[in-house]
């Protein structure tokens, strides 16, 4: 009986290494592919904004950022999206309830001090459907975010034109620098 019991407890201490080790491999690649899409998105913000301003920067955000988040998503077998606080395109930015909750938390943690920059957070969840592998990443204001991001009144008539065109239920305003814009979130279905 001793036997079969130190058995147990070193199968049961093995199964925990293993999970641990398969937690800490996807967040890994789960950071690893978002510091690639925030990485090529942002480069591609900074050349539309140099060459056609904030109005060529809504252009990247309404057809780049999806077709290189849907590129991920194929090339992984993992969702990944980008959600919002505030909403710009309720079909792409709209969280899911684990993904409100984690919002809610990076708010709090964020209010507390913590900085945005870096603000992660990774966990195994059931759902219905199954097991997955779930991971965030904040997304903090930065000055040039406000030029499409910022107070209503402070858009560009153009650039508020293009917003109410592609975003009739654009309600993704009214942000100030360091605000908790939202989250690249990542889904992977685990075995």
């Amino acid at each position: 009986m001793r036997v079969v019991g130190y058995v147990l407890l070193f199968a049961l201490g093995a199964s925990a290494t293993v999970v641990a080790d398969e937690m800490a491999t996807r967040k890994s690649a789960a950071m690893a592919a978002t510091k690639d899409f925030v990485q090529q998105l942002g480069g591609a913000m900074q050349k539309a904004m140099k060459t056609g301003g904030a109005s060529a920067a809504v252009q990247v955000c309404s057809e780049l950022a999806p077709s290189m988040t849907s590129r991920i998503s194929r090339e992984n077998g993992w969702r990944v999206t980008r959600v919002g606080t505030r909403v710009r395109n309720p079909l792409l930015g709209m969280p899911d309830a684990w993904e409100q909750t984690v919002l809610a938390d990076f708010a709090r943690r964020a209010a507390a001090g913590e900085p945005l920059q870096g603000m992660r957070f990774a966990a195994a969840v059931e759902e219905p459907n199954g097991r997955y592998f779930r991971f965030m990443q904040a997304i903090g204001v930065k000055p040039p975010c406000l030029r499409c991001h910022g107070p209503a009144a402070s858009l560009s008539p153009e650039v508020a034109a293009l917003l109410k065109e592609r975003y009739p239920h654009d309600r993704a305003t009214g942000y100030q620098v360091g605000d908790l814009r939202g989250a690249v979130s990542i889904k992977q279905p685990m075995p």
